[in-house]
């Protein structure tokens, strides 16, 4: 009886402790791709359905975000990097290199820890240090807060409403990170989720990932581009991604009529009859195309 009374006591005293730890990790659920494009298209990253947001993490890097941005220059794309703090604060010159190309800042957050003790004030103080610094560079406040691998807890909420910033993860990856990942990899990964209106997270350093992975991200570029516009999408930064919603919000759906610009580019033959190389699903998919021309959600 009297180790029942105990077992109890302790279960009552461990609840808040669980209570907080689940307050803290529940948003984190929203990590889940199919989730989080069907109930939260904002945070996906689900723009006008005519555009592809080219996104990149972890950068900048001396080594191979300079290469990334000449790729990017020949194919004629501007795109939105999504910079840690802590780089941008050791290779100022190389972000501030982006913005002279005309590509588009944003916050990964101050380094790339992965957040599974609450801290709230720790969260806070790191993604405004990080804002700051990209803001510096950028000559502008950011926008949009991809926290590192993609884990939104209720901290990295709050501290991305405390700085102003709208978080977005993705609705395509290429695992351009592993250390088996090759341009046909990359691309292939890509277009097995990609639709019109989605959003592509790549990498332009291995600061986080495989060593030299960030060559088989340079390789696989120019097809994914191709396969883009080939199927009459424009690739262009998430600024010129036309989403609804402003701050934190992380349910703004799918946006329509965003102003097209030199931020993007679009293929002036209307190119897009023949189906892709990627099969259903990819930029190059007939039913995809067809969703986009009539104003639909692609299957």
């Amino acid at each position: 009886m009297r180790q029942g009374c105990r077992a109890g006591r302790a279960v009552y005293a461990a609840a808040p402790v669980v209570v907080a730890a689940l307050a803290h990790i529940g948003p984190a659920v929203t990590w889940l791709p199919e989730l989080r494009r069907r109930r939260f298209p904002g945070l996906a990253g689900q723009g006008d359905a005519g555009h592809v947001a080219l996104t990149f993490d972890d950068g900048p890097d001396p080594v191979s975000t300079p290469r990334v941005l000449d790729a990017l220059d020949g194919l004629g794309v501007r795109a939105t990097f999504f910079f840690l703090g802590e780089n941008v604060a050791r290779w100022p010159a190389v972000a501030g290199d982006a913005v002279r190309r005309g590509h588009e800042l944003a916050v990964h957050g101050w380094s790339h820890g992965r957040p599974w003790l609450p801290s709230p004030g720790r969260d806070v103080r790191e993604v405004l240090r990080a804002a700051h610094v990209v803001g510096e560079v950028a000559g502008q406040a950011p926008r949009w807060y991809r926290p590192p691998y993609g884990i939104l807890t209720a901290g990295r909420w709050t501290a991305a409403r405390r700085a102003g910033l709208r978080p977005v993860l993705w609705t395509a990856w290429g695992r351009d990170w592993r250390e088996d990942a090759t341009p046909a990899s990359v691309r292939a990964t890509v277009a097995a989720a990609l639709r019109g209106g989605g959003t592509i997270l790549l990498h332009d350093t291995d600061h986080t990932s495989a060593p030299g992975s960030w060559r088989a991200t340079l390789g696989a570029l120019p097809g994914i581009v191709r396969d883009c516009h080939e199927a009459g999408l424009e690739v262009g930064p998430l600024g010129r991604h036309g989403m609804t919603g402003t701050g934190a919000d992380a349910s703004g759906g799918a946006g329509g009529g965003a102003s097209k610009g030199a931020a993007g580019t679009r293929r002036s033959d209307g190119a897009g009859t023949a189906a892709g190389p990627h099969g259903p699903g990819g930029c190059g998919d007939e039913r995809g195309r067809r969703a986009v021309r009539d104003g639909a959600d692609p299957p």
